[in-house]
């Protein structure tokens, strides 16, 4: 059972969209635009993605409410899991973290699994006075074949906090055996313990090196606690941690210091984590077109992690981490998302040139950011006074970028950025076993249904851009296309890709293929070697070189 006390005010019902997705309607004689050179065999620079590159962070208060428990698992929730993983080959991989992991109290006599008390001066998207019980841990067996990186309190610092802290490691650990467990982590974001505007929960003299120690004494506290009833986890080779788990480069803590400080000094660090969001909720002049459905913006955003990777592979060689640097957490907007620009379509077109430019510049793994009631949530596990459960729009990008990457256990693609001139436009290809084995192209040009202000709709027919390849003339032939397609990007329902539909109101969050909605195209490479593909504004189109997949569909 889950008791959270909720904040009284709700978020504006947003408007169904008919979830019907026509075709487009083409601007009149298009010029002929550039080719795009795209190499037949894979380049030397080229992004190596991780096993579960699409992989999800849960708020902790929220992992009840989408997991379930063992008398009520969530099955919608893991049909949704089950969906990747049947394109990845493995399930995604689930951090159990964020803010409320630093205000979860263990207490060992509460029936319940989690009692948490909103107040809405601190957030009124989630509890900040959490306490939990051992049946919290009960959550870790609802999804099979799931792996997940459980988040330690590090920020409360009271001796009860404490306390409760070692006593819950032998539930976390015993409920993690079998498999379940991926790593451990301690403390969400405490480069902003001091500087929180919920409330600052170290002092402004506490730096990095203070941080190290405190790190340091307390993973070897959990070691400790967790070798009797888990030796197996307990072991040098098991006992394995994301750190430093930073909200980003420039706040009170310095990661690179940190790591200067021998924040591993015991190699219990596997991989190196950051957090990232592109913008803020109630940030002025965030738009849809300006901030999220815009390359420019994101390659914006992550250079500051990309310049952070590049100073730590640059430390001295008996400091170098020689780990995979990864996103622990982000997604669109910090603050939980806006209604009309998170929760878009527009937002999961966001997120597919988000991961994909990631992926190209080795941040290997990407964890997308869900709570409760969220509005850049991919889903909604259950139904609340503000949110039906449901699949959302930005769920789609999570499966458009599982089809692109393709099954990585069984061969690990090889993912390069193909430059367009137009900021409102992307595009990649994926390589396999050193071919080119698929292309994505992401038209981010804003095409909107519905204003949610003034109840407006775009009046002209909606555009069809041309995009035009270049590849070698050994590779022409039929090529398949899976698209992902809603009414505009403004649409919060009626998306699909390639012709299915992931609809909690269907089966589940199981696929189900429309019969509305056009798929099975092919197009042609010609015997010179160039392919034209048609992209409306505002989606996406994979192109599968393995055409016989492509004629057998999907999935």
């Amino acid at each position: 059972m889950v008791v959270i006390v909720r904040s009284s005010a709700l978020i504006a019902a947003l408007i169904s969209l008919s979830s019907s997705s026509p075709l487009a309607t083409r601007w009149p004689n298009p010029p002929k635009p550039l080719a795009i050179a795209v190499s037949n065999e894979v380049p030397l620079v080229r992004g190596v993605p991780l096993e579960s590159f699409v992989a999800f962070s849960i708020e902790f208060s929220s992992f009840p409410e989408f997991a379930g428990n063992l008398s009520a698992p969530n099955t919608f929730s893991n049909n949704l899991l089950n969906n990747l993983g049947n394109l990845t080959g493995t399930k995604p991989y689930i951090r159990v973290g964020g803010n409320t992991q630093d205000y979860a109290v263990f207490n060992s006599s509460l029936d319940q699994a989690l009692v948490g008390i909103v107040d809405p001066a601190k957030s009124p998207d989630y509890p900040t006075t959490i306490t939990i019980g051992p049946s919290f841990f009960e959550s870790y067996h609802t999804w099979p074949g799931t792996k997940f990186i459980h988040g330690f309190n590090l920020g409360r610092n009271s001796t009860t906090a404490r306390a409760g802290l070692l006593d819950s490691v032998p539930y976390a650990c015993k409920a993690l055996e079998d498999g379940r467990l991926l790593y451990w982590e301690l403390g969400n974001e405490p480069d902003l313990y001091k500087t929180s505007a919920q409330g600052a929960v170290r002092p402004a003299t506490w730096n990095e090196q203070d941080y190290v120690d405190e790190w340091l004494h307390w993973t070897r506290a959990i070691k400790s606690a967790m070798e009797g009833p888990c030796p197996n986890l307990a072991s040098n080779e098991s006992y394995k941690y994301y750190a430093p788990d930073f909200a980003g480069t420039s706040n009170s803590l310095n990661p690179v210091t940190t790591w200067e400080d021998h924040l591993d000094t015991d190699k219990d660090i596997a991989v190196i984590t950051t957090h990232n969001y592109i913008s803020g909720a109630a940030v002025l002049g965030v738009t849809l077109q300006g901030t999220l459905m815009n390359h420019t913006s994101n390659v914006a955003s992550i250079a500051k992690q990309l310049n952070e990777s590049r100073l730590l592979a640059a430390l001295p060689s008996d400091l170098d981490p020689g780990l995979p640097f990864i996103m622990g957490e982000t997604n669109s907007l910090y603050n939980q998302g806006r209604p009309g620009l998170s929760n878009t379509f527009g937002a999961a077109l966001w997120g597919i040139d988000f991961n994909l430019w990631c992926a190209t510049n080795n941040i290997s793994r990407v964890h997308m950011h869900q709570g409760t009631n969220y509005r850049y949530q991919s889903w909604q596990p259950i139904d609340t006074n503000v949110t039906s459960k449901g699949t959302k729009a930005p769920y789609y990008g999570n499966i458009a970028v599982a089809a692109f990457m393709g099954d990585i256990v069984t061969a690990t693609p090889g993912i390069v950025n193909l430059p367009l001139p137009n900021e409102e436009e992307s595009a990649y290809a994926a390589y396999v076993d050193g071919k080119l084995a698929r292309l994505i192209v992401i038209n981010m040009m804003e095409y909107n249904n519905t204003d949610y202000n003034s109840n407006y709709t775009d009046k002209y027919p909606r555009p069809v851009e041309q995009y035009t390849f270049q590849l070698p003339r050994a590779a022409c032939g039929r090529v398949g296309l899976q698209r992902l397609l809603a009414n505009g990007s403004d649409a919060i329902t009626g998306v699909t890709f390639d012709g299915y539909s992931y609809n909690y109101e269907l089966e589940n969050g199981l696929p189900v293929l429309l019969s509305n909605v056009t798929r099975g195209e092919t197009a042609e490479v010609d015997w010179t070697g160039q392919l034209c593909v048609e992209v409306p504004r505002s989606s996406a189109v994979i192109v599968n070189f393995d055409q016989a997949a492509s004629e057998h569909g999907w999935p």
